[in-house]
């Protein structure tokens, strides 16, 4: 049995642990096309940039250390992108296949439903990320088609695989 989660509102302590797990995916995966780790400097200056757009960012605590977080950003700088995010979520890999993933996802996909937003995008890196893919299907999102060969990283080409579900009323009413 492993400790109870605890999901929160990213907060600047959390921010060190945030960019040692989001490096080590930069570093040894393919889920981020980054090819550099950043700073915890740029990762602070992320962070504020979503939080001043009004975007929410999560973490999830497990006996008291962070064992995931996930975040929604704009899918597109336009206008007429307005109501669309994208969702990131990346998990430690010492606490990788306990659920945490999916409680983030629901976490997050919960609290978009409750801002202005109507369509969660899914840009998953690598078609071979089949976890990343069951992991956004349980969460109600549907395949809707894959970039082939768009990223090149540790010495192949990568596709992106796009995956969307609606936010609470979707495209079924005009966005006010």
């Amino acid at each position: 049995m492993h400790d109870a989660l605890t999901l929160i509102d990213c907060a600047d302590a959390h921010l060190p642990d945030i960019t040692r797990i989001y490096g080590d995916a930069v570093r040894t995966g393919t889920a981020s096309f980054e090819l550099e780790p950043p700073s915890l400097a740029e990762m602070t200056e992320r962070r504020a940039a979503l939080q001043a757009g009004g975007y929410p960012y999560l973490v999830a605590l497990q006996a008291g250390r962070v064992a995931g977080y996930a975040y929604a950003s704009a899918y597109r700088a336009r206008p007429a992108y307005g109501a669309t995010v994208e969702n990131s979520v990346y998990v430690d890999p010492a606490c990788q296949g306990r659920g945490i993933g999916l409680a983030l996802l629901q976490a997050l996909v919960a609290r978009c439903e409750r801002g202005p937003w109507r369509q969660m995008v899914a840009v998953i890196g690598d078609s071979a990320n089949l976890a990343s893919q069951r992991l956004h299907s349980a969460a109600g999102f549907s395949l809707v088609g894959t970039l082939r060969s768009v990223g090149f990283k540790h010495g192949r080409w990568l596709d992106t695989v796009l995956m969307q579900r609606p936010l609470g009323e979707g495209d079924r009413t005009p966005r006010g």
